[in-house]
């Protein structure tokens, strides 16, 4: 069903969703939203909203139900709190307890993920050789961007090692997960086909205990070649950005929120040129 006509009373758009998070500020979806907005003549806006807390993001959600958000993108620290709060889930968002996507109509609020298909889409396009099938992941994080990239990759038949600081958070993790998922010490690296970064800081990891063949991927991508991608390029490995998990996860994201498919344009290129780094 088409959204309402009716102009938003916050923006003038007709058209508003947006994404929060806390801090959200560095957020590249609002540039590849809006830019869709404008390629299709859309008359709607996309914009950042930084809770404080958790009882300000609870604020949100009851503008969304009022019929003031059209949905909204998730990011840390709410993900968790997003699933809690809505009403129905998809199966990816119940399998991970974990929603980046919310979307809102006649007060009702349905949850939804779309991380995993990011990491999917990221790593067939720039490690199309590594296989996912039986592969040995280790996840550093245990975090809501974790649960839903560990949630695809289990689908996809990887075996989950979560090393993370906190090891009770870890053991919390891989009890939701189910079976295929375990937690991890830095001896897990040696045998690890791909190792993800899910923190939102860079990781003190020894990347010379990777075999030749492994795989390195950063969800972060600001900046795009982040210091442990750059570690590993210097080792040979491949690497996976968190740009691209960005641009897989947001044409999903953009369909829910706006209840249209997005129009055709190269993310890549418009991005790198908005963060002013070279293709």
């Amino acid at each position: 069903m088409k959204p309402s006509p009716v102009r938003n009373r916050i923006t003038g758009a007709a058209l508003l969703a947006g994404i929060a998070g806390q801090p959200v500020a560095h957020s590249l979806s609002p540039v590849i939203h809006n830019a869709w907005l404008a390629a299709g003549d859309i008359d709607g806006v996309y914009a950042p909203f930084a809770p404080k807390d958790a009882d300000g993001f609870e604020a949100l959600i009851a503008a969304g139900r009022a019929g003031l958000i059209l949905g909204l993108n998730v990011t840390a620290p709410f993900k968790e709190q997003a699933f809690a709060l809505a009403d129905e889930a998809s199966e990816a968002a119940q399998a991970t307890r974990s929603a980046n996507i919310l979307v809102f109509e006649n007060g009702h609020v349905r949850a939804d993920s779309s991380d995993g298909v990011g990491v999917l889409y990221a790593l067939a396009e720039q490690a199309p050789d590594l296989g996912l099938k039986g592969a040995e992941v280790v996840m550093l994080g245990a975090g809501g961007a974790a649960r839903a990239g560990a949630g695809a990759l289990i689908d996809a038949g990887a075996r989950i090692r979560i090393l993370n600081r906190t090891r009770d958070r870890a053991e919390a993790l891989a009890a939701d997960l189910g079976p295929a998922v375990g937690v991890a010490d830095a001896d897990a690296l040696v045998s690890a086909d791909l190792v993800i970064n899910a923190l939102s800081v860079q990781p003190s990891i020894d990347l010379s205990v990777l075999k030749p063949g492994a795989v390195v991927m950063d969800m972060t991508y600001k900046p795009v070649t982040t210091p442990f991608l750059a570690a590993a390029r210097a080792r040979g490995l491949s690497t996976v950005d968190g740009l691209a998990m960005l641009i897989g996860q947001a044409a999903p994201s953009f369909e829910a929120l706006f209840r249209r498919p997005p129009p055709s344009l190269d993310l890549r290129a418009l991005l790198m040129a908005h963060l002013g780094e070279g293709a």
